[in-house]
């Protein structure tokens, strides 16, 4: 795993070599983060590092509204040490389970779906369920975001089965719906939805991008 050290001094630092390579959980706030993120820094002992949006998720945390890890570069800390888990990610990314079973992706990439499910787990501390949930919340994110589209065709877009299993993912991860989320959005990128207000920081030291 990365030395917590390397990850908080770069988050101290706003490092942005480290964005898409670790999101950053806050304990006082429920909210997960990139490392770039402008909010004030968090006291060490109140943070976590998650290797993964989805693992980030998995352990209760929201996605934060002002840095929006949904638009972080898809470049995860294990890249380059498991061709399976970055293949079987391509496929996720390309929607393969947003139809379809981990049995199906798994035999794809020529695997049992136990060994997918477990190099998932090692890597990203996730199921393949799971990742690909949050990879279709983000798309979704992402649209309401960018776009003027009708909430149904973002869902259908997204690569949800229907607007209401949209909604109901939405409410479970930010306890507000898609609709609200784009009246809410903020106006420009130095505002604060409220979800955190930070002490102050200190400097940095250079990270260690190997993830094993």
């Amino acid at each position: 795993m990365l030395d917590f050290a390397a990850q908080y001094a770069a988050f101290q630092r706003r490092d942005p070599a480290w964005d898409g390579i670790v999101f950053v959980a806050v304990r006082t706030t429920g909210v997960y983060c990139r490392p770039v993120c402008r909010a004030r820094t968090p006291l060490a002992r109140n943070v976590r590092f998650y290797g993964s949006a989805a693992s980030a998720e998995r352990a209760g945390y929201r996605p934060c509204l002002r840095c929006r890890p949904e638009a972080a570069p898809f470049c995860p800390a294990w890249k380059g040490t498991r061709t399976t888990v970055e293949r079987a990610l391509a496929l996720i990314e390309a929607g393969a389970l947003d139809h379809d079973t981990v049995a199906a992706l798994a035999d794809r990439l020529g695997i049992g779906a136990r060994h997918l499910s477990r190099l998932f787990a090692e890597h990203l501390d996730a199921s393949p369920l799971q990742v690909a949930l949050s990879l279709r919340v983000q798309r979704a994110k992402r649209l309401i975001d960018g776009s003027n589209l009708p909430i149904r065709l973002v869902a259908q877009r997204a690569g949800f089965s229907s607007a209401r299993r949209m909604n109901a993912a939405f409410a479970r991860l930010y306890g507000r719906s898609p609709v609200s989320l784009r009246r809410k959005r903020p106006p420009t990128s130095s505002s604060n939805d409220g979800d955190q207000q930070w002490p102050r920081a200190t400097a940095p030291s250079a990270p260690n991008r190997n993830s094993r």
